[in-house]
């Protein structure tokens, strides 16, 4: 059976150097630091890339993040890989956990997150199966 959750987050991107041919405005390298609050309650750390286009409200990223503390009371961690994109200002995202990369008591976790901005504030929708403890 599938858990829901949701809870807020708080984010600091910070930009990295440039360390390949492609240096240009339109090209970034983020360094990713996040607190999860609520029913996951940890620390994320991870790395971005994304592309903007000539075009407005185009672009692109993709990002791999790893999330360290307790899922609804269990302890561990594991690996999450982002995918965006926005078409003109039409946003896709889809955001799932790496398989088999769950450790301690979230071995074996698997799910899909997404996120929402409101007000300045940013949210996780966190849909997920963890197996029987009893198991």
């Amino acid at each position: 059976m599938k858990d829901k959750i949701r809870g807020i987050f708080e984010v600091k991107m910070t930009p990295q150097k440039e360390v390949g041919p492609v240096e240009d405005a339109l090209h970034g390298r983020l360094f990713l630091d996040k607190e999860y609050f609520g029913d996951l309650e940890g620390h994320g750390l991870g790395q971005m890339l994304s592309v903007g286009s000539a075009v407005k409200g185009s672009a692109g990223y993709v990002a791999i993040e790893k999330v360290t503390g307790q899922l609804m009371g269990r302890e561990g961690s594991f690996a999450i890989q982002h995918f965006g994109l926005m078409d003109r200002g039409k946003p896709f995202l889809r955001i799932t956990v790496i398989p088999d990369s769950g450790t301690g008591e979230l071995t074996g976790l698997s799910g899909e997150m997404n996120i929402e901005i409101s007000e300045g504030q940013h949210f996780y929708h966190f849909e997920f199966e963890l197996p029987d403890s009893s198991d």
